[in-house]
């Protein structure tokens, strides 16, 4: 049997990328983007669909008769409607455990370019202010070590370990969160509001599901006494921005450094896109999974999913 393989969003893997060819009988169809108005025309005669940030729901899949897999060449599979999936017979299997160096490597660049203020640095250097000043060196934005600081970790899977032991390196106290609300998690943990209130840093490596949609917000903003920086390298939504902004208007943080948004991209009305203006802000394009040794990592899962499928012992099998 051959396989009518169809990829929705090919632009979502770097250009280099090499998208190999899996060893089963198929032909492959590779479209640059899919607007969502094509998908059901798209996937009508597919067996297998590849896909990353492309929606689909029940309505697609009534339209895709011989569709039996789709493969998310990413972790989150919010995009996907699982539970129709399941009703229509499709199995749905995503990529794991590729991002475990790059973002926490991502995360650790947020978090010093903030907290050695190298954006303003760089940029007032470009305005010609080491030239304008007396002395070899001038002191006009905060610079602070990490090393001795507490560092909050929220999500405690591959990648919030992987910060874990990077932030261990750099001397940093950690302190993994227990789940906001949860209580009796044991020693390892630590209680989600004594993190907000005690930690110097803190950093989000969980995913958007209902229950943490928000989960920082006005009343976490709040607790925060100690100022710390925010980064958050896992999924926008997880932070209100508006709350955002209004903390980092107020001065109940010291920084925010972001690779996510709630609507990416941001439109300029948006509050995100307002942020990234701010000294204390650095906002990146949805770029911390993305070094070319993890797409690389991506595009490899994606084929052999689809060959363990095709072999009857399919991998990844999301629900």
């Amino acid at each position: 049997m051959t396989l009518s393989i169809v990829v929705l969003d090919r632009d979502t893997l770097r250009p280099e990328t090499r998208l190999r060819p899996p060893e089963v009988p198929h032909t492959l169809v590779e479209h640059d983007r899919t607007a969502p108005e094509d998908v059901a025309s798209r996937i009508v005669d597919a067996d297998i669909v590849v896909l990353n940030k492309v929606a689909i729901g029940a309505e697609e899949l009534a339209a895709a008769n011989r569709l039996k897999l789709i493969v998310v060449a990413a972790t989150g599979t919010d995009k996907v409607d699982i539970a129709a999936c399941k009703v229509a017979g499709v199995t749905v299997c995503n990529v794991r455990e590729y991002a475990t160096t790059t973002v926490p490597e991502h995360t650790f660049s947020l978090m010093l370019a903030l907290r050695r203020s190298l954006v303003p640095y760089r940029q007032s250097v470009i305005d010609g202010r080491w030239e304008a000043a007396d002395q070899f060196c001038y002191f006009d934005y905060p610079i602070a070590d990490l090393a001795g600081s507490r560092l909050g970790i929220i999500g405690d899977g591959s990648l919030g370990r992987a910060v874990g032991r990077i932030g261990e390196a750099f001397g940093m106290e950690i302190l993994f969160s227990a789940y906001k609300g949860v209580e009796g998690m044991g020693p390892l943990y630590t209680p989600f509001d004594e993190v907000m209130r005690t930690a110097d840093v803190i950093t989000l490596h969980c995913p958007l599901m209902p229950a943490t949609r928000h989960m920082i917000s006005d009343r976490e903003f709040a607790l925060m006494k100690r100022r710390p920086l925010l980064i958050n390298t896992a999924r926008g939504g997880l932070v209100d921005e508006a709350a955002l902004e209004r903390a980092l208007e107020g001065g109940l943080i010291s920084g925010a450094g972001f690779d996510v948004a709630t609507t990416e991209p941001p439109g300029p009305d948006q509050v995100m896109r307002r942020l990234a203006v701010r000294d204390d802000v650095i906002l990146t394009p949805h770029v911390a999974w993305a070094s070319s040794e993890a797409v690389q990592a991506v595009a490899d899962q994606v084929t052999a999913m689809i060959e363990a499928f095709a072999a009857g012992d399919p991998i990844n099998v999301v629900g």
